[in-house]
């Protein structure tokens, strides 16, 4: 899309009715909801979902491993349709300014809190300066703190003034969850949780399972047809797997790789592949490490990896190998960049040779979840082949989260990141691996953050300018090699045949709106 018509499309008045069906984002390759869904949405029930990761609500405001529950309780402003164009949510339309240094947004008037509170202009200025404060860990923040002025007029008219343009100012937008402010500090105790979203906070048990009921004063009519969710923890992959083939649970995004083709082949389940590529998994690198501050050592990494082999195997099939962050639907993606680096042991050893180094031996943390294991063997045996031996340091997602923002990894770890799905600015300047000024792999270049911060403060991401940028930020992604990509996957959804309509947004917010279950 060229600037002229991003800009034209972001100017037009959007009435929300009849657009809020098509705002929700799934990018499915298989939706076929099958002929019981043909008589019409069923009101009523309890929807099961299945998760291998408990809740943290510390981690409300970042996007993390456990990002279920945001969109069941809040709501956003916009939200992004398959083709990254924004769609209203509780703001109806938007104007922005010519020199995209402002932007207007009109606000829905019928809006409710769950404790009976009108949702009006301050709750959207008090959400922008929650995700300025560095406590909450927002990966966006960068592009929230642009906001530096807020002119409402009335109640349901909100200016935001930027201090300088912004490729990605949708992104936050979808990003940003509505929140209330006189309970905040509660949410992020996991104490309870007050939004305008689809459903009500119910009962949490810790390690356990969480619960939600319908929002009878629900602004979007009709909506939700569930009485409730019940989000349950089963760490265990068999016990996960056994729970969605009895019925005890419905749906599932967290089934391993090496269960998805039994699963299908059964003819009970719906597998639902989110193209989005907002899943990317990758070895982080710290270069702060002895071992490995010689890029050249981080390159045989990068040679050493079988990446085809860790798709067929660890992720079921499911997946794209490559060696940079982007998904196909980037306008960052290209052929070439994705296959710089190929399976090649033997220019790895070379790679290693140069740098004087032998007898290596790294520890190399990862995600205990199934794939998680399933994913650092692969790569240890793979790293073995070359003469680097590996220490695994299996790890529970919340404590991983919090090494990755108080940059404190290893030499070596492994998992997934978002955030290359988005406008490719996005990513440099908002995911912990990859942020220019600040990331967990200690990587700092003047370099690199020039072309990060000119990618970042165009006003348009799709330009033949704004394409080169994303291609040096690449260059310098593959060549440093202090985040090593390995493949490009996105969310699967396991669903039973009685479950429809449930969707996930661009950051893996589920959305139950239009969801139901039939008998």
């Amino acid at each position: 899309m060229t600037s002229l018509s991003r800009r034209s499309l972001l100017r037009g008045s959007v009435a929300a009715a009849g657009l809020l069906s098509l705002a929700a984002c799934r990018s499915a390759a298989e939706s076929g909801d099958g002929a019981a869904a043909s008589a019409g949405p069923r009101r009523g029930g309890t929807l099961s979902l299945a998760t291998t990761i408990d809740y943290t609500p510390s981690l409300l405001f970042a996007q993390s491993a456990n990002t279920l529950v945001q969109r069941l309780v809040f709501n956003t402003l916009t939200r992004y349709d398959d083709q990254l164009r924004p769609q209203p949510e509780l703001a109806t339309s938007w104007q922005p300014a010519a020199d995209g240094r402002s932007i207007t947004f009109k606000l829905r008037d019928d809006v409710l809190f769950h404790d009976g509170r009108k949702f009006t202009a301050d709750d959207v200025i008090f959400a922008v300066k929650n995700l300025q404060n560095p406590v909450r860990s927002a990966q966006l923040r960068s592009t929230a703190a642009t906001v530096t002025e807020f002119r409402k007029n009335g109640d349901h008219e909100l200016t935001l003034e930027l201090a300088h343009p912004v490729s990605n100012l949708f992104d936050l937008f979808e990003f940003m969850i509505i929140t209330d402010s006189a309970t905040v500090e509660d949410a992020v105790a996991g104490k309870q949780l007050i939004g305008t979203g689809p459903f009500r906070y119910g009962k949490r048990t810790p390690g356990s399972s969480i619960t939600f009921t319908r929002n009878e004063k629900y602004w979007n009519p009709g909506r939700p047809y569930l009485d409730g969710v019940e989000i349950r923890v089963i760490p265990q992959a068999d016990s996960l797997v056994s729970s969605l083939k009895t019925g005890q649970s419905h749906l599932s995004y967290h089934v391993p790789g090496k269960d998805l083709a039994g699963l299908k082949g059964s003819g009970q389940f719906q597998l639902r592949p989110y193209d989005t590529g907002s899943g990317a998994y990758y070895i982080g690198v710290n270069v702060s490490a002895e071992q490995v501050k010689d890029k050249r050592v981080r390159q045989a990494i990068s040679w050493a990896v079988d990446r085809e082999r860790l798709v067929q195997q660890a992720l079921g099939g499911y997946g794209l190998p490559s060696a940079a962050p982007w998904p196909k639907s980037s306008p960052a993606y290209s052929d070439a960049n994705a296959t710089h680096y190929r399976h090649d042991p033997a220019k790895a050893r070379e790679l290693l040779k140069e740098a004087g180094v032998s007898g290596l031996t790294l520890p190399f943390a990862h995600s205990n979840t199934p794939d998680g294991t399933a994913i650092a063997q692969i790569l240890q045996h793979d790293l073995k082949q070359v003469g680097i031996e590996t220490e695994l340091q299996p790890t529970d997602s919340p404590t991983m989260q919090k090494q990755l923002i108080s940059q404190t990894m290893p030499a070596l770890w492994t998992l997934s990141h978002g955030f290359a799905q988005l406008h490719p600015a996005t990513l440099a300047v908002s995911a912990y691996p990859f942020n220019e000024a600040k990331n967990s792999s200690h990587f700092s270049s003047p370099g690199y953050t020039d072309i990060v911060q000119r990618a970042w403060k165009r006003p348009d991401s799709d330009s033949a300018e704004a394409k080169a940028l994303y291609q040096q930020v690449t260059d310098t992604l593959l060549d440093e090699a202090f985040v090593i990509d390995l493949a490009i996957g996105g969310q699967i959804e396991v669903a039973g045949t009685k479950v429809h309509g449930a969707t996930l947004n661009k950051f893996n917010y589920l959305n139950l709106d239009d969801a139901y279950l039939t008998v």
